[in-house]
């Protein structure tokens, strides 16, 4: 055990968390959480007025060490134009679970974007078409580029279609992410064509009404919506997951803020209706799919068992790599 508690920027993070590894250690965390081998998670969030703030918090075990973290997010999806901040920011505490030593203090933002991501992937393993190559993106923002890496991560993509309320931000992601992951990647403003044309679809967005219209599903679509985090923020008609087969990253969760949380408050969907979750899918406890005609809605808020997972995973590269500035905090 270290006697000091080790700080790590959001650079740092950045080099440390590789996302085909995280992609991995989500996936194992999720299975061993349906084993009853982890503690919570659990979270506590506040509606600001111009956005929302939460705490998460989750336990695992690692190679015969038990961790517990505690994240702290702010976000604020008009922070990028009023103050050019980021939309999500905050920080996440890593500490022993048994002695409760802080291990580590480290930037949240990267861990958010990239677990998010990893989620998405781990379902598309269970839930989309494993020959996938077609793949819609609604929001071009952070999270839907690397909701793009991740998913190019598991699927053989070849062609993606890029769609955002500010035409120049999705031909700028065409661009960019054409050239990074050698897809060909097209923006447009044609939601309907794209769709009809993809096997997968995400939306990672802030809107507070629906952007997906519920006639737009057809036979064998994934269709994952990361982007409702909390009540107001909205991106699925609801009657969408009362014509699919949807999985949620936690039913509590998914029920308070995300995309279920509409869907039951409109009477499209009852609670029994849902699918499983997605540590169940994991375990194979719940069935993924099972014929190429299935239709999948993903309904992701985000966890904090995916947070202590990457932060884990974060902690011990850097411990490894000798990254990080170490601070006593108190007294050992």
């Amino acid at each position: 055990m270290t006697d000091a508690t080790l700080v790590l920027t959001a650079a740092d993070v950045a080099g440390l968390l590789d996302l085909r590894t995280c992609i991995d250690t989500i996936e194992r965390a999720l299975r061993e959480h349906e084993a009853g081998h982890s503690l919570g998670p659990t979270s506590l969030g506040l509606t600001l007025p111009d956005g929302s703030f939460h705490v998460k918090a989750a336990g695992l075990s690692r190679e015969g060490r038990s961790f517990i973290a505690a994240k702290v997010n702010v976000n604020l999806p008009g922070n990028p134009a009023r103050h050019g901040l980021p939309t999500i920011q905050g920080v996440l505490v890593l500490a022993d679970a048994d002695a409760g030593t802080p291990l580590a203090v480290m930037d949240s933002t990267v861990i958010t974007t990239v677990r998010t991501g990893a989620t998405t992937a781990v379902a598309a393993r269970h839930l989309s078409l494993p020959d996938a190559e077609t793949i819609t993106i609604v929001g071009c923002g952070e999270q839907g580029r690397i909701q793009l890496q991740a998913l190019a991560a598991v699927r053989p993509l070849a062609r993606a279609w890029a769609l955002d309320v500010d035409r120049d931000k999705a031909r700028a992601y065409a661009r960019a992410m054409s050239a990074e992951l050698g897809l060909t990647v097209e923006a447009t403003g044609d939601l309907r064509g794209a769709i009809a044309r993809s096997q997968i679809c995400v939306t990672c967005t802030t809107s507070h009404t629906p952007v997906v219209p519920a006639d737009i599903l057809h036979p064998g679509l994934f269709l994952a919506a990361v982007g409702a985090d909390n009540p107001a923020k909205q991106e699925l008609d609801p009657r969408i997951l009362s014509h699919a087969r949807v999985v949620v990253d936690s039913l509590e969760a998914c029920a308070a803020s995300g995309e279920l949380h509409h869907a039951l408050e409109a009477g499209a969907i009852t609670r029994d209706d849902v699918h499983g979750e997605l540590p169940a899918l994991t375990s194979g406890r719940v069935a993924g799919r099972s014929t190429a005609d299935e239709i999948f809605v993903f309904d992701s808020t985000g966890t904090a068992l995916q947070d202590v997972a990457a932060a884990v995973l974060v902690y011990t590269s850097a411990i490894a790599a000798g990254i990080g500035l170490s601070v006593p905090l108190g007294k050992r």
